[in-house]
């Protein structure tokens, strides 16, 4: 298991030998994909026991191995797989609530939970509040008897806030919520939320788990045995499945990850110090950036970056920021982040149903691939004088 804190040291060792067969005589090295919906048993009697599969629904062998090493990955008791990154954000919200309940979410959290709180929460009964992501523990004057879930995502997706985790968990546990964060950006690499005091951490294992932009994954991974049941509870109540070989692929990713990630983050570190000190860029939102104002947080939570961050440009119009997007060569155009390929996307359009004016100029967010970090460096170049 690990530390807490620094994931990265041996992951690449651990990764690449957790999960697989027992060698023997010409044993492949990764477990076998089993494609079924139908289980057989000899005995009738056997049909109903609750200690075995019953239905291909309920996950093969490859799944166990994938579960094993996200529970690795951030030394958690166990963990849930889901069909796609959005459902592992909102269906373990789903475990802990019920109609009258509160939920706390942060005001810069990933758009699609966002959206769902604002919209299927609300329609089961359930109140959404949002709040400021620098809350800190002053999040106890929001805590109610009614609050069941605190959700937390650090960095935020488009304006990479930095989250007090020990103490906003602290407050959570303390009043007998259940602390959930998303945890895509460092990819458990470089933040161990669980060891900082969080229930539950989430993934969108679409990104770096999958690497190459073609599947769709999630994961949970939980801190304890019971709340883990219970996301094992409702996952089969709502009959979530998750495609064999989906889940092979991922495990695959996981063989590599390290050595992806790494690589990526450093590009995004070199293309942020290169963007602070561009003259079309008023600031660069990278929570490892020496200017960032949740810099001093980063450096005591996190070992290290991820490969995503935003800018804010000079002040300019909508079709000029386009035009600058369009420019680009090396960029796809397109949302996700954590594949082989960099993209960019404009967030104005996002977050313009959210923080008005709270923002000295558009906003451009950068996810970087594998691509030479000197390259892209050129393409954004050459996109700043194709738009001026």
């Amino acid at each position: 298991m690990t530390d807490g804190r620094d994931n990265q040291h041996d992951a690449s060792t651990r990764f690449a030998h957790l999960g697989r067969p027992r060698p023997g005589l010409g044993t492949p090295v990764n477990p076998a994909v089993e494609r079924a919906s139908t289980l057989l048993f000899e005995r009738s009697e056997d049909l109903y026991r609750d200690d075995i599969r019953g239905y291909g629904r309920h996950g093969s062998n490859v799944h166990d191995a994938l579960k094993t090493l996200f529970c690795e990955l951030e030394g958690g008791a166990t963990a849930q797989l889901y069909p796609s990154g959005v459902m592992a954000c909102t269906q373990p919200v789903l475990s802990f609530v019920k109609p009258g309940d509160h939920v706390l979410l942060t005001d810069s959290a990933y758009g699609p939970t966002r959206f769902f709180g604002q919209t299927f929460l609300r329609q089961m009964g359930v109140e959404l509040e949002l709040y400021d992501p620098h809350i800190g523990a002053g999040i106890a004057d929001l805590m109610r008897d009614t609050t069941s879930v605190v959700l937390l995502e650090s960095p935020g997706s488009l304006t990479f806030e930095i989250q007090d985790i020990p103490a906003i968990c602290a407050v959570a546990r303390e009043a007998g919520a259940v602390s959930i964060i998303d945890n895509t950006w460092s990819a458990g690499l470089t933040l161990n939320p669980l060891a900082l005091g969080a229930d539950i951490s989430t993934h969108s294992a679409t990104k770096y788990f999958g690497g190459h932009g073609d599947l769709l994954f999630g994961a949970a991974i939980c801190a304890g045995e019971e709340h883990g049941a219970k996301l094992a509870k409702t996952a089969k109540q709502l009959g979530v499945a998750s495609s064999p070989d989906d889940a092979y692929q991922v495990l695959r990713g996981f063989r590599s990850v390290t050595t992806r990630f790494a690589k990526q983050a450093a590009t995004a570190q070199a293309l942020a110090i290169w963007l602070g000190q561009h003259a079309e860029v008023l600031q660069v939102l990278h929570p490892g950036h020496p200017d960032h104002p949740d810099h001093a947080l980063w450096q005591r939570d996190f070992t290290g970056g991820g490969c995503l961050f935003s800018v804010v440009l000079t002040e300019r119009s909508h079709a000029r920021v386009d035009a600058f997007i369009n420019a680009l060569r090396l960029f796809g155009i397109g949302y996700s982040y954590g594949g082989f390929e960099s993209l960019a996307i404009h967030c104005d359009p996002q977050l313009k149903r959210r923080h008005a004016d709270a923002l000295p100029g558009p906003l451009v967010r950068f996810a970087c691939g594998l691509e030479d970090a000197d390259d892209l460096i050129a393409d954004i170049e050459q996109a700043f004088a194709a738009s001026a």
